[in-house]
């Protein structure tokens, strides 16, 4: 690993995160590969997704951006196996929700590209007001 894949690993989690909180589909394809997964456990059931089923989801929802809510993402780690195959572990918060996001990452025809997502999603809790 140099300093030049780090910070371009660094320049794709960035687009990332500021794809989701735009709910910018254009963006977001640019982030993951075509042939990317998606997977997490969703009220007790594994839900797979491919890039065709997940992208009409995401241009369902409301943005954060025009909700006005804030979102923060902390990169946890960035692990390289060699020049083209990366590993980060990110931890966000958007949508009401605290995430813990593993993204698998290969270098295709020289651009890093999400692979693989794998994640879990806290909701964050609620305050009562007294």
């Amino acid at each position: 690993m140099n300093t030049s894949q780090y910070n371009e690993v660094l320049a794709l989690l960035r687009d990332y995160y500021d794809g989701l909180y735009n709910l910018d589909v254009a963006k977001l394809r640019d982030v993951f590969s075509p042939g990317a997964h998606y997977a997490t456990i969703a009220k007790g059931a594994l839900l797979e997704l491919t890039m065709d089923e997940y992208f009409p989801r995401v241009e369902q929802r409301t943005s954060p951006a025009d909700e006005g809510t804030p979102y923060e993402s902390r990169v946890v780690s960035i692990r390289f196996a060699g020049e083209n195959t990366a590993f980060a572990e990110v931890e966000c918060s958007m949508f009401d929700h605290d995430y813990q996001d593993f993204l698998s990452l290969l270098r295709i025809d020289g651009r890093w590209r999400v692979q693989t997502k794998v994640f879990e999603g806290v909701p964050h809790p609620t305050t009562e007001v007294r």
